[in-house]
């Protein structure tokens, strides 16, 4: 299983200052992590200068070993639940469908220069992942606003839609979006169409939810 190295403890020996599966061996080992742990949760050190200094270690010394075995033993943990807990695997089954829409949608969305970012300097190379995440959250923004409204109103019409459904859902999609073409806005035209809670009217098809 992963996180579990046969003839090991849980808790290392030679870094943590002790054998394995020792007490003192353990008492140790966390007192070795509670240290920086500490330190970087009041804001007394930034988490670049720690692993800056454990890289720039010459030898492993008993935090790096610290940090090892526990970050095994927490890979060992998230193992065993994902494996015992069928809703536990469905969650983050659901959790990765929803990253994956949102890559696509971002795929979408830098269709210029096919996908890459040409700015020669750190600016702009910022200034256009920046304008990505603008174009990103605006239209996931937009599509959520309107998922709320379609469900609204069919319920209201008297389907029945549960929250465990929904749950399934994600906003981050590009079906609703045009990509390419001059688009001309007419803007009066356009407020003319809003209803009066300043939405426009929804598209509605005659399929079952």
């Amino acid at each position: 299983m992963a996180g579990v190295r046969p003839g090991q403890g849980v808790v290392g020996a030679a870094g943590c200052g002790g054998q394995a599966g020792h007490p003192a061996g353990r008492r140790s080992g966390r007192v070795t992590v509670l240290r920086p742990a500490g330190s970087l949760k009041f804001g007394h050190a930034t988490a670049s200068l720690l692993v800056g200094k454990l890289s720039a270690s010459s030898r492993q010394n008993a935090l790096a070993a610290a940090l090892k075995e526990y970050g095994a033993l927490r890979r060992t943990i998230y193992a065993a639940r994902y494996l015992a807990d069928p809703a536990y695997r469905r969650k983050i089954s659901r959790r990765l469908n929803k990253g994956e829409s949102l890559h696509a949608l971002k795929r979408d969305l830098l269709y210029a220069h096919e996908g890459t970012i040409r700015g020669r300097h750190l600016e702009q190379q910022s200034e256009q992942a920046w304008c990505l995440t603008l174009f990103t959250n605006a239209v996931v923004a937009w599509t959520t606003e309107y998922y709320g409204l379609a469900v609204e109103s069919m319920r209201e019409a008297g389907r029945r839609i549960n929250d465990e459904v929904l749950a399934h859902i994600s906003p981050a999609h590009s079906e609703n979006i045009n990509f390419f073409g001059s688009i001309e806005v007419d803007v009066e035209g356009e407020l003319a169409q809003l209803g009066p809670t300043g939405y426009r009217p929804l598209r509605v098809r005659d399929t079952l939810f």
